[in-house]
């Protein structure tokens, strides 16, 4: 699951959202500029960030879909966009997988209750880029090159670093993947989702694949890590959430360092390790659906996301937003979360996408075999 994983059934995803099934009005266009904030690139289109603001809060409702409040801060995100702008955000199936976003927009194509925005893993993302609306936000220039598309079709909102989170009451500290395939972790070890959907299980793979004599070119010994894992009987087949962590049911969790580091605040047990030689870290991909409902709440929800508010608390949700090092330089980082993220020995490996589309095409082809 999302909260942890984003994993839920598609269907499920569609269900939560058919409440209206009625049509979305046509976009009105602004009397200054002549461009509907379903075209806008950006608020200068629709005349400037009050015109936003105020086209915004005439639309009165935000759709979002997969956003767990426990992850990277988005509940108190969530919170704080609606509080802003008194806009409802319609929080749908936040137990949902990248794919199911894009599954539900593709369902409910046209009615009130699709979602208008998307935060999703590399591999789903970079796979419907077709489906986004081109928006630059007025902070677009802190965005690294690299950490966003040249059109504005998407852009990397927060990142981190896979990990192996353990209550240390339960099981000894695992210090490399390989530690996973001991005794003393049989029935243990639980992947955050399905990494043929999930972006956080996909990079859990990767990690395994590093540490195992792989990389981001080869990610088979990542899925041999997992056929060994199941063959074991190390591996348990559940979807971790802060309640399996929380009840034992789930002792050793391969999850995102700001997930696995946030699970400590409810269990004084649970400690969190990026392991040495397998360090993988990642961006979740920020966009609008080009088929928005509420285009104009679509895009302030996006100012508000690159705002330093916004980034801000992404970061006290223990995650790396994007705008952090100009955020450092500029001098309006939160230092106190500054200073929590975790520490991590080495460099990251960060996929690119004609990586991730072969390793995608790999696991699609092998990962059932390997844990079936």
């Amino acid at each position: 699951m999302r909260t942890l994983a984003r994993t839920a059934a598609a269907l499920l995803a569609v269900t939560t959202f058919a409440g209206l099934t009625a049509c979305s009005p046509p976009e009105k266009e602004s009397a200054s500029t002549g461009t509907g904030a379903a075209t806008a690139a950006s608020a200068a289109d629709l005349g400037g960030m009050d015109a936003l603001i105020a086209a915004a809060k005439k639309e009165g409702q935000l759709n979002v879909i997969a956003l767990p409040p426990n992850w990277a801060n988005y509940g108190a995100i969530i919170k704080a966009f609606g509080d802003k702008y008194a806009i409802k955000v319609n929080s749908a199936q936040p137990d949902g997988s990248s794919q199911d976003e894009i599954n539900a927009a593709d369902q409910l194509k046209g009615q009130d209750k699709a979602p208008d925005v998307f935060d999703l893993g590399t591999a789903v993302a970079l796979a419907n880029v077709a489906k986004f609306a081109p928006y630059k936000v007025a902070t677009w220039a802190d965005v690294p090159d690299a950490l966003k598309d040249p059109n504005g079709a998407w852009t990397n909102d927060y990142g981190g670093n896979m990990s192996i989170g353990y209550d240390s009451a339960k099981v000894p500290a695992p210090t490399s993947v390989a530690d996973l395939l001991k005794p003393a972790y049989k029935g243990k070890v639980a992947l955050n989702g399905d990494p043929t959907q999930a972006g956080a299980a996909f990079a859990g793979v990767l990690m395994a694949a590093l540490g195992s004599g792989g990389s981001a070119d080869d990610i088979a010994p990542g899925v041999e890590f997992f056929g060994k894992l199941k063959k074991a009987g190390n591996f348990l087949p559940v979807d971790p959430s802060p309640t399996t962590i929380e009840s034992g049911q789930t002792p050793v969790v391969l999850d995102w360092d700001y997930l696995n580091v946030g699970q400590a605040a409810k269990l004084a047990s649970w400690k969190t390790v990026v392991p040495a030689g397998a360090v993988t870290g990642s961006y979740y991909h920020q966009a609008i659906s080009k088929d928005a409902p509420h285009p104009a709440a679509a895009r302030l929800w996006q100012e508000f996301l690159y705002s330093d508010e916004g980034q801000n608390l992404w970061l006290k949700g223990n995650a790396r937003p994007v705008r952090l090092e100009a955020m450092v330089k500029a001098g309006t980082v939160d230092q106190t979360a500054y200073a929590a993220l975790p520490k991590v020995e080495g460099t990251p490996v960060y996929p690119t996408e004609a990586q991730t589309t072969k390793a995608k095409e790999y696991l699609a082809a092998n990962w059932a075999k390997a844990i079936g």
